[in-house]
């Protein structure tokens, strides 16, 4: 018998619509090659598309412009200084390609970044206080025109079932979605399609030769790029990996992220690790059971089980939800009048009105009184709250030094982010450990080839993003590193698929 018919060619196929996916496609595109995106979805975009869209991808035009002082030498001291030098041939590629980059994308009319100040998030040599990442500018929806309909909207409305709003641009991760969607569909070179979900990899002469997607078969005669997220919704593969959290609890996007991509190439020899890490994070409860991203704690306290603090509350939310991961639930916040709501970051906001009408959120005039509703120890929570309002007089937080690093200070506007917890009525809000997507997959080498158990690169397929095993393994370095490191080994992959 002979070979089954293609259904459709390319050279290129690209699985997943992330900002890694979509920047290897809009490679792959620009240096004239026919090339598809596949979105298991009805929306591109998936978890990049909540992001708050920073990307970390030091020493390029965008810091210079700024004027940081910014440098590939301070961000390798930087990475070397919290990862050693086990990933060192992953670096430097990410580092050497970082600048390119930048320069490919900002000559298309459709992208622009800007600097933001956020900073890195541990003390170590080449921190830069103020950060090294950027964002794209807002997108007014009407450049978009009806692709606009194609980008995954804000995590609420998406939630809810709702698109963008037509009166307000497109921010964050879905101007950066955006923007590379508008470029992609300019080189007249990419196509989209949703709803195509891939199920396998189809293998010709011992080489990846294209997928079985959507129920069809797509040939792809350069190579395959898996960047399709990784395996966070999937209740099973989390327990069988041992990933803290829950597939209930993830940022993921309904529908998305199961781990197929990953699945489908292990089902044609490749190699994986890092399976048990994640970007994680706090989430504060909605009222429909679902986490909200939770960062940048200017007040309160969090709890663990016992009723006591258990780490400072203001970290960077990968190393506070590591701190979790390790602690006795349940968490719980708890802050007072001095604020009028979540005295943090939320995404989605959260309205305090509508948390306690359904009783997400808990108020009480005493600490006894919360204690009870909330079912932790009263005499442990009026000690453990009487000993932060003692540091909070003192300014200083002597059990976990909250407050020192400029991180914890950056979103409380340089002022003390210890602050008492004595004006009641007193709220608490239930935090569980949630996360941004895994970040264990698919061993890559340099140019994002998929390796096989013996090292080999197996002939056809590359993996980028989540759906590949992070070069920082179980660091989270700054602000902006999953979608940097995302899109650089996507462009390394369609750079080398275009020789």
């Amino acid at each position: 018998m002979g070979r089954a018919a293609w259904d459709d060619e390319y050279e290129m196929v690209v699985a997943g619509s992330g900002a890694g996916a979509m920047t290897g496609a809009l490679a792959a595109a620009s240096n004239g090659l026919r090339t598809v995106v596949l979105e298991k979805t009805g929306l591109l975009g998936g978890t990049s598309a909540y992001s708050g869209s920073a990307i970390w991808l030091p020493g390029t035009r965008v810091q210079e412009r700024a004027d940081i002082g910014d440098s590939a030498e301070g961000a390798r001291a930087y990475l070397r200084a919290l990862l050693g030098d086990e990933a060192a041939a992953h670096r430097e590629a990410f580092l050497s390609t970082a600048p390119e980059l930048v320069e490919f994308l900002e000559k298309n009319p459709a992208i622009e970044f800007e600097w933001r100040a956020f900073p890195d998030y541990y003390a170590a040599p080449g921190r830069l206080e103020m950060g090294r990442s950027f964002v794209p500018p807002d997108l007014p929806v009407e450049r978009l025109g009806l692709l606009a309909g194609l980008v995954r909207p804000p995590v609420d409305r998406d939630r809810a079932g709702r698109g963008h709003s037509a009166s307000r641009p497109m921010a964050q991760g879905r101007s950066l979605i955006g923007r590379l969607l508008l470029a992609i569909v300019a080189t007249g070179n990419g196509e989209i399609r949703t709803e195509t979900p891939l199920t396998g990899l189809i293998m010709e002469d011992g080489r990846v030769a294209g997928v079985e997607a959507g129920g069809l078969r797509l040939r792809a005669s350069r190579g395959v790029l898996l960047a399709a997220g990784g395996f966070e919704a999937s209740a099973s593969l989390r327990a069988e990996r041992g990933v803290p959290g829950g597939a209930h609890l993830t940022m993921a996007p309904d529908g998305a992220n199961t781990g197929d991509a990953i699945a489908a190439a292990v089902r044609v020899g490749a190699s994986t690790g890092l399976l048990d890490q994640a970007w994680f994070c706090p989430g504060v409860l909605t009222p429909d059971g679902r986490p909200a991203f939770t960062l940048g704690f200017r007040g309160g306290l969090i709890v663990d089980g016992s009723g006591r603090r258990f780490a400072n509350e203001s970290l960077p939310y990968d190393r506070m939800g590591r701190r979790m991961a390790d602690a006795r639930a349940p968490f719980h916040l708890v802050w007072d009048t001095r604020f009028d709501g979540l005295p943090a970051i939320s995404v989605p906001p959260l309205t305090p009105d509508e948390q306690l009408a359904s009783g997400a959120w808990v108020q009480a005039d005493t600490l006894d009184e919360l204690a009870g509703r909330l079912g932790l120890p009263a005499e442990a929570l009026a000690a453990t709250v009487e000993r932060f309002n003692g540091f909070a007089g003192k300014g200083a937080d002597e059990d976990f030094h909250r407050g020192e690093d400029p991180y914890d200070l950056y979103f409380s506007g340089g002022r003390s982010c210890v602050v008492a917890v004595d004006r009641p009525p007193y709220f608490a809000a239930a935090v569980v450990l949630s996360d941004l997507g895994t970040k264990g997959g698919l061993r890559i080498d340099p140019d994002g080839r998929v390796l096989d158990g013996s090292d080999r690169p197996i002939p056809g397929l590359y993996a980028a993003g989540n759906t590949s095993a992070s070069f920082t393994g179980p660091v989270y370095p700054g602000p902006g590193v999953p979608i940097g490191s995302a899109m650089a080994f996507a462009y390394r992959a369609a750079q080398h698929i275009s020789t």
